[in-house]
């Protein structure tokens, strides 16, 4: 087994991935049964949305939860190639738990108030997270020395 850090912040952020299908259901299928919402209707019909259904505050959980399945999965594989390559600890841990912690934040931001700006900015900087663990991943993996 590997053992390595940086791999809690992935099966963290995977558990959030979790909590956040549940709550999109939880709030999605009363919704749809409220608006009466033919499901087949929405397979066949290309002009069908649940975006053009249901209220705008029941969808952002699901497109939030579409986008824990968009970035974060170059997320998973950057950390875990760091965790193989022995580079799981320290910096790169602690680096992990923070592109985590902002992802978590940018979930109940959009899953409740729905900020744009607010969620802009938390996804920048989440996104510079990654971009340092990817770096850090490269210096590695092509044995560049600084």
């Amino acid at each position: 087994m590997i053992d390595s850090t940086i791999l809690q912040p992935v099966v963290a952020l995977a558990v959030w991935t979790m909590v956040m299908w549940l709550w999109m259901y939880i709030t999605r299928i009363p919704a749809m049964n409220r608006a009466k919402v033919d499901v087949q209707r929405l397979v066949n019909d290309p002009d069908a949305s649940l975006d053009r259904t249901l209220p705008a505050n029941v969808q952002w959980k699901a497109h939030n939860y579409n986008h824990l399945h968009e970035q974060p999965t170059v997320f998973y594989a950057i950390a875990i190639t760091l965790a193989l390559l022995g580079q799981g600890e320290g910096t790169n841990a602690l680096l992990a738990w923070m592109y985590v912690g902002l992802r978590v934040i940018h979930s109940l931001v959009q899953a409740t108030a729905n900020v744009v700006m607010v969620r802009f900015v938390l996804f920048a900087l989440s996104s510079l997270i990654l971009i340092s663990l990817i770096f850090h991943a490269s210096v590695t993996v092509f044995d560049i020395h600084l």
